[in-house]
C-alpha cells in the first residue's frame, strides 16, 4: 500500500493508541516495543521509511504523526505506572502483557506468511527461538552493573531504546535494568527532565539512521525468513516476561493475573482485528 492509500484508510485515534502500546515497550521490563510494532503492521513502514527518509517525506512525516504522538504518551503514561507498579501489581501488570502480545501473535503470523513459507523459515523460527531464550536467560543471571548517569550513559539508554524498535523482541528496559539506571530512566521520562530526554534522543536518531539501511535490506532480499525470525524472537522475549515470583499472593492475587491475562489476550486480539480492517 503506497503512502497516499495509508493516509486515506486510516484510523487516527487507533494510530495514536497503536503509538501508546509500542512507546510502553521502552519503559515495561520484558516489553519490546519493535515486537508490538511488527505485530501491529507498522514495523515495516517505519524501517522503510527510515531507510529511505527523504522518500515522500512530508507525506511520511504526516502518516507518522499519529505514532509519534501515541508513543511518547505511552512512555510518559507507563513510566508512571511502572513507579506504582514495581511492587505487588506488576506481576498483575506482566500478566496483562502476555495476554496482549499472545492475543496478537495470529496476526503476526499471518503478516510472516504472506509471501509462503518453507521448512527453512520454521527452522529459523525455531532456531531464533532458542537463541534469543538462551541469551536472555544468561544475561538475565549474569549481567548485573550499576552505571553512573551521564550523558553518555543516557547515550547509551537511547541506542538500546533504538535497537529496540530495530530488533523486535529485544526488550532494551531489560538490559538498562542490567546497568542500573532503569529507576533513574522512569523518574527521567515521568518528569520529561530534559537532561536525560535529550541525551537518549541523540543515542536512538544515532543508531536508527546508522542500522535502518541495513535492516531494510535484509527486509527486502529475504522478507519471509527475516519474519519468521523475528517470530522466534517475540515468543523467546514473551516466554521471558512470564512472571516467575508470586511472593505474598493471596487468592485474590491468582485470580487479577488470570483476569488481567483474559484481559490482555482479549485487547491484543480486537486490536489485531482493527489492524486488519484498516490495512
Amino acid at each position: 500500500m503506497d503512502i497516499d492509500k495509508k493516509l486515506k484508510n486510516r484510523n487516527i485515534l487507533f494510530d495514536i493508541l497503536k503509538g501508546i502500546f509500542v512507546g510502553s515497550g521502552f519503559i515495561v521490563p520484558g516489553v519490546s516495543g519493535g515486537a508490538i510494532a511488527a505485530i501491529f503492521g507498522i514495523y515495516k513502514p517505519i524501517i522503510n521509511w527510515l531507510a529511505n527518509i527523504t522518500k515522500d517525506f512530508w507525506k511520511n512525516v504526516k502518516y507518522f504523526i499519529p505514532f509519534a504522538i501515541g508513543g511518547v504518551l505511552g512512555l510518559v503514561i507507563f513510566s508512571y505506572i511502572v513507579k506504582v507498579a514495581l511492587g505487588r501489581y506488576e506481576t498483575i501488570m506482566m500478566w496483562a502483557f502476555v495476554g496482549t502480545i499472545l492475543g496478537m501473535l495470529p496476526s503476526l503470523w499471518r503478516e510472516a506468511g504472506q509471501e509462503g513459507r518453507d521448512k527453512t523459515d520454521y527452522m529459523i523460527m525455531v532456531g531464533a527461538f532458542l537463541l534469543v531464550l538462551a541469551i536472555l536467560l544468561f544475561a538475565s543471571k549474569y549481567i548485573k552493573a550499576n552505571v553512573e548517569p551521564s550523558f553518555i550513559s543516557w547515550f547509551v539508554c537511547g541506542a538500546l531504546i533504538a535497537l529496540g524498535i530495530l530488533v523486535p523482541g529485544l526488550s532494551p528496559s531489560n538490559f538498562i535494568l542490567y546497568m542500573g539506571m532503569y529507576k533513574e530512566m522512569a523518574e527521567a521520562f515521568s518528569k520529561l527532565d530534559m537532561s536525560a530526554v535529550i541525551p537518549i534522543g541523540l543515542g536512538g536518531l544515532v543508531t536508527i539512521f546508522s542500522l535502518a539501511k541495513v535492516i531494510e535490506y535484509i527486509f527486502r532480499k529475504n522478507y519471509s525468513k527475516f519474519y519468521h525470525f523475528i517470530f522466534g524472537v517475540v515468543m523467546a522475549s514473551t516466554v521471558m516476561i512470564v512472571p516467575t515470583s508470586y511472593a505474598g499472593f493471596t487468592g485474590i492475587d491468582y485470580v487479577w493475573c488470570l483476569v488481567g491475562f483474559i484481559a490482555g489476550a482479549g485487547l491484543g486480539y480486537w486490536m489485531s482485528g482493527l489492524e486488519e480492517k484498516y490495512k
